[in-house]
């Protein structure tokens, strides 16, 4: 009698149909994350921040709405080797559309606390750079939401890109 009750379990649990339990939906393992705080919800993140790592530098400064901010950026890697730009950024869930001008605009990937670009851009990003320098897979990761610490922040240039005052190029 166990030996029968025991292969009727095995056989059950080889069932290639799933178990569903009714009434309940199941969430993914990273909404079940966001919920428990364990995770910060990308589309609840706030834009304005100061992101850094290495040499790269970038802030954002919400614009109108929360969903639009201005970007400035700076690379710095001595010797004639960097890149500086002024632009826009939209956020669509975990994705930026980033205008650079020059031809440059492309999406970025934002989870709210990092920010990472496309390993391959448009031409028109390359005459942002001089020398070696390129803003190709450029990756930062969130320093602070200071609103005060991104109007501070300066370019390699000695501008001000975060600035209240600061204009971006449409």
């Amino acid at each position: 009698m166990r030996r029968a009750v025991a292969l009727a379990l095995l056989l059950a649990g080889c069932s290639e149909a799933p178990v569903e339990v009714p009434g309940e939906a199941v969430p993914s393992l990273e909404a079940a994350a966001i919920a428990r705080g364990l995770v910060p919800d990308p589309d609840a993140a706030p834009l304005t921040g100061l992101f850094a790592r290495d040499a790269d530098r970038l802030c954002l400064r919400a614009d109108v709405g929360e969903d639009r901010a201005v970007m400035g950026l700076s690379i710095d890697y001595g010797e004639g080797n960097g890149c500086a730009a002024l632009g826009t950024a939209s956020r669509q869930g975990e994705t930026l559309s980033v205008d650079l001008g020059e031809a440059c605009r492309f999406d970025a990937g934002y989870d709210g606390e990092a920010i990472r670009f496309p390993g391959a851009l448009p031409d028109g990003c390359a005459n942002l750079c001089r020398g070696n320098a390129s803003l190709a897979g450029m990756t930062t990761v969130r320093l602070s939401h200071s609103a005060g610490e991104v109007a501070a922040f300066r370019d390699r240039r000695g501008r001000f890109p975060c600035a209240e005052t600061v204009a971006a190029p449409s």
